[in-house]
């Protein structure tokens, strides 16, 4: 394989010993079991600069987990401490309840990756690129390697351009490749950095697809990225980065839920309005400009609506806004999101 890519069936880690071993039982206290966890996960390079601080992750068996944030918020180098494939300055990490990277040769076998993008032969067609994966994993039998790559193949749909050079991939084809070279042995866990990365609409829908399919199998999904669309279809649980810390973490409806809805009423008579309002314990009240909103909670908006007419408010307007997943994840980063490549 080329540089600048590191894609991970079951190869061995980089030697523990100048490095701390994760300790066990970091899934302790959590309800459900974890396929990823870390607690003070930390990295520093020279100079200083700190790329990931502290980060405690909780990513449960089973989930599709989107771990978020904008370009340079410490996503792949914390990936890749996960993986063994960079030392962490302190903290420690378990995959699969694995101690990282102390415990890399036994557990990597379970897990497949794609960090940092494709990388192939680009001179081997597909079939080949993913033989020479196969022959690499020294726990694979060779016997029946031909029957793994055959089946790896169909489950990215590449079965009918497996002899086709890699160089005349499409990058959603490339990206597939990759994903069909973690799908070599079963496997517990799939980690992918930006796998829509550089693609077009249409590559971008293949993998997202792709995958749903994959978690559909119960393997758990650990997906980086910067794409809202991917955290809307496909994830259960996300993550959110915000230079080198975790600012979020949970389900993606407890993410809904960190901002409550708001009402939003324009009225020519807002002090009225506002005497409602206070009578109905609605929090957070704001007005200005004719409008006065605050936040619903758990009344109705038809009881809001019924209380200003009873009231003698003339109401021109009453709309109940939620915030955009958008709107959260700027919040929580201070920057924007991509909502769709």
């Amino acid at each position: 394989m080329t540089e600048n890519s590191d894609q991970i069936g079951a190869v061995p880690g980089p030697d523990a010993s100048s490095v701390p071993a994760a300790g066990t039982g970091l899934a302790s206290g959590y309800p459900v079991p974890l396929a990823i966890a870390s607690s003070g996960l930390t990295k520093r390079f020279r100079g200083g600069q700190v790329a990931v601080d502290h980060i405690d992750l909780a990513v449960p068996a089973g989930s599709v987990y989107g771990f978020l944030g904008p370009n340079g918020s410490g996503k792949t180098t914390t990936i890749r401490m996960l993986l063994g494939l960079a030392y962490p300055t302190s903290g420690t990490a378990e995959l699969l309840g694995t101690p990282m990277p102390a415990g890399a040769v036994g557990v990597l076998s379970r897990v497949g990756s794609l960090v940092e993008g494709p990388a192939f032969f680009p001179f081997l067609s597909g079939w080949e690129n993913l033989a020479r994966c196969d022959a690499a994993d020294r726990t694979a039998d060779p016997r029946t390697a031909r029957a793994r790559i055959g089946v790896a193949l169909e489950r990215v749909g590449l079965t009918a351009a497996a002899r086709k050079r890699y160089r005349n991939y499409s990058l959603g084809m490339k990206q597939r490749l990759a994903i069909a070279a973690g799908l070599l042995r079963p496997r517990d866990l799939i980690i992918l950095d930006e796998p829509t990365n550089g693609l077009d609409p249409q590559g971008t829908r293949e993998v997202r697809a792709l995958v749903r399919q994959i978690a559909a199998d119960g393997i758990t999904v650990f997906v980086s990225s910067h794409l809202l669309a991917e955290v809307e279809q496909v994830c259960t649980h996300v993550g959110v980065m915000r230079t080198g810390q975790l600012v979020f973490q949970g389900a993606l409806t407890d993410l809904r839920r960190t901002h409550a809805p708001r009402v939003s009423v324009k009225t020519t008579d807002v002090e009225a309005a506002a005497t409602v309002f206070a009578k109905l314990e609605l929090a957070d009240p704001r007005a200005a400009d004719g409008v006065i909103t605050a936040e619903l909670g758990d009344t109705e908006p038809e009881r809001v609506t019924a209380e200003l007419v009873h009231a003698g408010v003339g109401v021109r307007e009453l709309v109940v806004e939620t915030p955009s997943l958008e709107e959260l994840f700027v919040g929580l980063t201070g920057e924007g999101f991509d909502v769709e490549r």
